[in-house]
């Protein structure tokens, strides 16, 4: 009996002596932290989604642009405004998809149907603006019924337009010093036409006169590019001739001679309306002159006389212009730029009722 009752002592003290541990160890685990829970594995294609899905995103943080139409299917590479012209304030996409969310739709005026069917159909939300891009004068500006009140913003070479579409003289850095570039010819023209005898218009008659006091240098299409603006700049005057005389319409035919040094001899609107945006004395109006005949006495006196030629680059102390792009890619590229700019910082809009009207003004 004695015995049994030393092994139940024996036993009781013994796990008596392996219970403390066993608690302290349970006592240990329930403090302990508890282990990194780590997420099952994303489902195929997960990380790429949620990628594209910020990317979004961060683009519509800026407003977006729906170029509705490319204009005459002159396409460049959408990120071309901020390498061009460091123009970075809209989100510009062809994606008509996303026309819902565009705050402006910028539709191109040559490209509209008559019965306007190829126009957006779906309702225009109240923050979105359309534009209305037409760059070609009155006398080319096809009339289309059912515009009125579609558009609340203009794009145009008009100077009152919403968004203007032009080559502007810039105020020049106090480093750079103009240097006449080198003269082999006297007066030059690049035009489309292969016969100047019979193409009408006013800018053709002038010609014809005018050639009959002095020799005119004419080139064809052959000057594209960079060899547009050596011609040009070879030229100590350039005729600077619009196909249309309608106010504020002066293209980069006036543009060209003054980027590359060369004295520009305009025909288009009156004196008063290119000084809207060239100083006076950095190009020659026809309309300053009787005739032809008076014109071309005056450039040969000019041509004999370098001191008074010199004075008409006078105003490049002061400012200077850009040579504009010469790509057939690029034909609207700095328009829809303009546009993208305008949409980034802007949200004014109005309502131009009767679009042509407002154009012939």
């Amino acid at each position: 009996m004695a015995s049994v009752l030393y092994v139940l002592r024996a036993t009781l003290t013994a796990i008596l002596l392996l219970a403390g541990p066993v608690v302290l160890v349970l006592q240990y685990l329930q403090s302990s932290p508890a282990p990194n829970c780590h997420r099952p594995p994303a489902p195929s294609g997960w990380r790429t989604k949620q990628a594209n899905s910020s990317a979004v995103k961060q683009q519509t943080d800026k407003p977006v642009m729906l170029l509705w139409f490319w204009p005459e299917n002159k396409r460049f590479d959408l990120q071309d405004c901020k390498k061009l012209f460091k123009i970075d304030s809209c989100h510009l996409t062809d994606d008509r998809s996303l026309y819902s969310r565009a705050h402006a739709v910028l539709v191109f005026h040559r490209a509209i149907q008559d019965d306007l069917s190829n126009l957006p159909t779906s309702p225009r939300a109240r923050f979105q603006r359309w534009i209305w891009f037409n760059t070609d004068s009155p006398n080319n500006t096809r009339r289309i019924e059912g515009l009125q009140r579609l558009f609340n913003l203009t794009l145009s070479y008009r100077k009152d337009a919403d968004i203007q579409v032009r080559w502007r003289l810039t105020y020049k850095n106090s480093g750079e010093n103009f240097v006449l570039p080198k003269k082999e010819r006297l007066l030059c023209w690049i035009v489309d036409s292969g016969n100047l005898n019979t193409t009408s218009g006013e800018s053709y008659s002038y010609y014809r006169e005018l050639i009959k006091h002095m020799k005119v240098d004419v080139f064809h299409n052959s000057a594209k590019g960079e060899n547009y603006f050596l011609t040009i700049s070879s030229c100590k005057f350039y005729l600077s001739f619009e196909d249309s005389i309608h106010r504020d319409y002066i293209t980069e035919t006036f543009n060209g001679p003054l980027a590359v040094g060369t004295v520009p001899i305009v025909l288009g609107p009156p004196r008063k309306n290119y000084e809207d945006f060239a100083p006076g004395e950095s190009f020659i109006h026809v309309n300053d002159f009787p005739n032809a005949l008076a014109l071309a006495q005056f450039l040969l006196g000019l041509d004999k006389d370098q001191e008074a030629y010199m004075r008409y680059f006078h105003w490049r102390r002061f400012y200077t212009a850009r040579r504009h792009l010469t790509e057939e890619k690029y034909a609207f590229a700095h328009a829809i730029c303009q546009a993208c700019r305008h949409v980034g910082m802007n949200k004014e809009y109005r309502v131009v009722t009767d679009l042509y009207k407002w154009l012939l003004l």
